[in-house]
């Protein structure tokens, strides 16, 4: 399945523009993909940006990529991240929106590897050692 991360990134967004509120960005700068300006990342590898439609240029939310065109200190700046690298949404005046936690990596493609869509994973011998979906029995 594709992450819900963007989607939901979307859905916060038009929310709090919709409550005619600020959205801000909470960005693990140091997550594979991020291209931030560096001088403006937190000590502990986070940065906040505002991504209100009069903070940014061309904002493109897109379930691969986020990318704008921000200042910082009166310099332009083309940002781009990937949704996963999104830890936070939400409304600079109230504090409300969605806290999403742990950066997200992008999913292992099908090559036989994990995630590869198997039900069942498997211990060193090649055994079973648990079903990934719960066992449903039909009940009359």
């Amino acid at each position: 399945m594709t992450s819900r991360r963007p989607y939901l990134i979307r859905a916060l967004y038009d929310w709090v523009l919709d409550n005619d509120l600020t959205p801000h960005l909470l960005v693990a700068a140091d997550a594979d993909g991020v291209d931030v300006p560096r001088q403006f990342v937190t000590e502990d590898g986070k940065i906040t940006v505002n991504i209100s439609p009069g903070a940014v240029r061309g904002l493109s939310l897109e379930n691969e990529l986020i990318s704008f065109s921000a200042r910082f200190s009166g310099q332009s700046y083309n940002v781009s991240l990937p949704p996963g690298a999104v830890l936070a949404l939400y409304a600079r005046e109230n504090g409300e929106g969605m806290l999403f936690g742990d950066v997200e990596s992008s999913p292992t493609p099908p090559d036989g590897g994990p995630g590869n869509g198997s039900d069942v994973e498997t211990d060193e011998d090649g055994g079973d050692t648990k079903s990934k979906h719960p066992h449903l029995k039909v009940v009359k």
